[in-house]
């Protein structure tokens, strides 16, 4: 579970009730059910005329991925790449079909079943990097239909506040209402904000970064099975993957994936 979300959507309804609050103002007043329907409802329509069905539908379902910490397994990928390399060497390249079927990382099975077949490295690389834009392309329909959203909420609640004022308007004779029917079109252009910028759009973003890290693992293992491929030696192999890792996780396995 990533704790930082929950923080993030908590600690942000914290924050809302407590500013209306210190202001003087009423929690009532910030909730308008016609405004609701005006920027969740009518930005959702809009982000329906951009995607198909299934697209926006699946889109709820990868935004349960925001909620968890991804764990990619860099550490233990730098060690099973050098120990498969230190075993290429050791038994030769046909010593790795053996047990080839165990491993989880599909993406990895791939490149070292290329390298079983003996596949010229140019092409490993390029069937790789081909599969990888094919997995950053999938990712990236689900960012679009979130970011498209966030850009949408504000203006639908525009439109909102421009409906109320017109309504408002069309009123003005009865003095008393136009503070809170004011206060009420006002609202709507607060929640297209609150969607695009707390909830929406931050939401996007951490699905980026998540891509990003997936990208960069699926970069580390192209690295090592070209490495595997060429013969390096494991050493090499290994320093080749630790640039990939930060600074605490490199430290924490250099000593183990190093050793003489």
């Amino acid at each position: 579970m990533d704790i930082a979300t929950i923080i993030g959507l908590v600690g942000g309804v914290a924050a809302i009730i407590m500013s209306v609050i210190t202001s003087g103002g009423s929690l009532m007043g910030i909730i308008d059910i016609p405004s609701v329907f005006m920027t969740i409802g009518g930005s959702f329509c809009a982000i329906l005329i951009v995607s198909p069905m299934k697209d926006v539908l699946h889109t709820f379902k990868v935004l349960g991925k925001v909620f968890k910490i991804p764990d990619f397994g860099e550490k233990v990928l730098v060690q099973n790449m050098v120990a498969l390399s230190e075993k290429a060497r050791r038994e030769g390249i046909l010593a790795l079909e053996e047990g080839l079927e165990d491993l989880e990382d599909e993406f990895m099975k791939t490149g070292l079943r290329l390298v079983v077949d003996g596949t010229d490295g140019a092409v490993i690389r390029t069937i790789l990097e081909s599969e990888m834009d094919q997995v950053e392309a999938r990712h990236m329909v689900y960012i679009n239909i979130m970011t498209q959203w966030s850009g949408y909420a504000p203006g639908f609640g525009m439109i909102g506040t421009v409906l109320g004022l017109i309504g408002m308007l069309r009123n003005l004779e009865d003095k008393s209402s136009l503070g809170p029917n004011m206060a009420v079109a006002l609202v709507t252009t607060l929640y297209g904000s609150l969607m695009a910028n707390w909830i929406i759009g931050p939401m996007a973003q951490k699905l980026i970064n998540q891509n990003s890290q997936e990208m960069r693992i699926k970069e580390m293992i192209i690295e090592g099975v070209l490495s595997i491929q060429a013969g390096d030696n494991p050493r090499i192999l290994a320093l080749k993957l630790l640039t990939y890792l930060d600074p605490k996780s490199r430290k924490a396995i250099e000593a183990d994936v190093l050793k003489d």
